[in-house]
């Protein structure tokens, strides 16, 4: 079975975990219900999660917007025609411009096909995304979760969520994802939940500047 959220029962998820889990009730206390967070299941939003790879979010919506600038609609045929000197213009790096292109060809290809997603069991999805190059599981991850909203999946690699998860478990900074799972795991079937609660903790209080782990 498929499980989702949605906007109406978003809230109601939250409080769910918060009953079972005291230190993110606190975080629901303090900052409030975190923002739903949710993006369109395209190509588009695939292409803002590959710019975020391992730079500010900041960074990498400059580039998503200056790339719509140069193409008006961000579609895998129009990013094809753009040359590696346009695409460095547009703050692409040689290594990113290389996945874009991948992905596009898969799209137009038939290879991948997003509109098929959505009936499709997380693994699968998985499978499929990370067969391509400079798409891993982080990337994979997070656009399950933004543009799917499949509910029971936690991002180990995204440096925000498992930094948020140690500081509000008081756990010393070398602890192994294996000792992580054990908490995270106690979320199921909510781990997306989860995950959004410690996000909305770690850009509501001090902190170094958000930082994506690789694909």
């Amino acid at each position: 079975m498929i499980s989702q959220f949605n906007s109406a029962n978003f809230h109601s998820l939250c409080d769910q975990l918060a009953t079972t889990d005291a230190d993110l009730k606190k975080i629901i206390d303090t900052y409030g219900y975190p923002p739903f967070w949710s993006r369109a299941n395209s190509f588009e939003s695939l292409v803002h999660i590959i710019l975020e790879q391992q730079v500010s979010l900041a960074s990498a919506n400059s580039a998503l917007n200056k790339l719509k600038e140069q193409v008006q609609e961000l579609t895998p045929g129009r990013v094809l025609l753009l040359t590696d000197e346009e695409m460095r213009a547009c703050y692409v790096s040689r290594q990113k411009t290389a996945y874009i292109r991948y992905l596009a060809e898969a799209l137009l290809s038939g290879q991948i096909k997003l509109e098929a997603f959505s009936d499709l069991p997380d693994d699968e999805i998985r499978s499929q995304l990370t067969s391509l190059k400079g798409i891993g599981n982080w990337t994979a991850e997070v656009y399950m979760i933004s543009a799917l909203h499949r509910a029971d999946i936690f991002p180990i690699g995204d440096l925000a969520a498992v930094n948020a998860l140690k500081r509000v478990k008081g756990l010393p900074i070398d602890t192994t994802n294996g000792q992580l799972l054990d908490i995270i795991d106690q979320w199921q079937p909510n781990r997306t939940i989860a995950a959004k609660i410690l996000w909305h903790y770690y850009l509501s209080t001090p902190r170094p500047s958000l930082i994506k782990p690789p694909a």
